[in-house]
């Protein structure tokens, strides 16, 4: 992991500690095998950085006098005084071609940008740097949505915990789902959302969301999903007009009711699909779908899969 002052502390710290349980829990069932993962904090200069939280981490080498490893991610934060760094940029090119996989969190893409491995191809990062990096390497597609995306060995994911979420996908590269799951339940995350999946999630909007004009309505939505929720039953809900509900609905929450009520929909069939054998037809009824061709069409949209191919999809990373 390549860290700097004025690095985000998850975006070090919560990959790596992924990787050390991951390695810790295969230990315990695999006794005598060698470690599944060894790893290092990289620096600009050997000796401590300061992370933006105020923690600080020791760095032992500097990036270029390291030896070539597996995996390199580097981490977000402020890493504006390094996007001109001409010897890291140069030493980030020289290890996209030994490395296995290269990564960035959150705004570390800059960093990847920078050094153009990301030119050409999809590329994320925070929600509330996307159009920046655009603006910053428009050879860049950058798409503000997804959660963390795979060009060839190139991995670039969203802001801060979605680094977690990238290293449990990387985990279950190399071992499997089922050990990936293990080591979520460890840490007490979820082994949740793949490559793709929209950065919003309607019940971490529902959660934080339960003060203010709304009330719990969006807790409620996500309750009554199998039920038909036009903008006018919500807005009677909460005792306003329609007009006025979607503009305030829109403004707190920051998308559409309907795009809510959607987008809620496609998380709920998605561990569904997950995590049981019920069929697709019945699974559409029960998330408000109403049919699985319109489940189907939905999908496509917010996933680019179909529902099947997507339980398919990980029905093969479990066996």
């Amino acid at each position: 992991m390549l860290a700097y002052d004025e690095a985000n502390t998850v975006d070090v710290v919560g990959p790596l500690e992924v990787f050390t349980a991951a390695t810790s829990l295969l230990a315990e069932i695999q006794p005598g095998r060698p470690p599944a993962y060894a790893t290092e904090v990289l620096g600009p200069k050997r000796g401590l950085v300061r992370c933006s939280s105020g923690v600080r981490l020791q760095c032992d080498r500097r990036f270029d006098e390291a030896e070539t490893p597996d995996t390199l991610l580097v981490a977000g934060g402020n890493c504006e005084p390094l996007v001109e760094d001409a010897a890291l940029l140069a030493w980030l090119r020289a290890s996209h071609r030994r490395v296995r996989r290269l990564g960035s969190v959150c705004t570390g893409a800059f960093l990847l940008a920078a050094a153009g491995l990301l030119d050409g191809g999809r590329a994320t990062t925070h929600w509330r740097w996307a159009n920046q990096l655009a603006r910053f390497r428009p050879a860049v597609r950058v798409d503000p949505d997804a959660l963390w995306i795979r060009e060839g060995k190139v991995y670039t994911s969203a802001g801060v915990t979605a680094g977690m979420d990238l290293a449990l996908a990387l985990v279950e590269e190399d071992h499997g789902r089922e050990h990936a799951l293990t080591v979520a339940r460890h840490l007490v995350v979820f082994l949740k959302r793949p490559g793709g999946q929209s950065q919003f999630s309607a019940e971490l909007a529902a959660q934080s969301r339960s003060e203010g004009p709304l009330g719990e309505l969006p807790s409620w939505i996500l309750e009554h999903l199998d039920e038909h929720l036009p903008v006018e039953r919500l807005a009677e809900r909460v005792a306003m007009s329609p007009r006025n509900f979607a503009r305030v609905f829109t403004r707190e929450i920051g998308v559409t009711p309907a795009k809510f009520v959607e987008r809620a929909r496609v998380e709920r069939a998605r561990r569904s699909l997950e995590d049981s054998r019920v069929p697709i037809e019945s699974i559409a009824e029960q998330c408000g779908f109403g049919t699985a061709e319109r489940m189907r069409r939905t999908f496509q949209r917010h996933l680019r899969v179909v529902p099947r191919s997507y339980r398919e999809r990980f029905e093969a990373r479990s066996a």
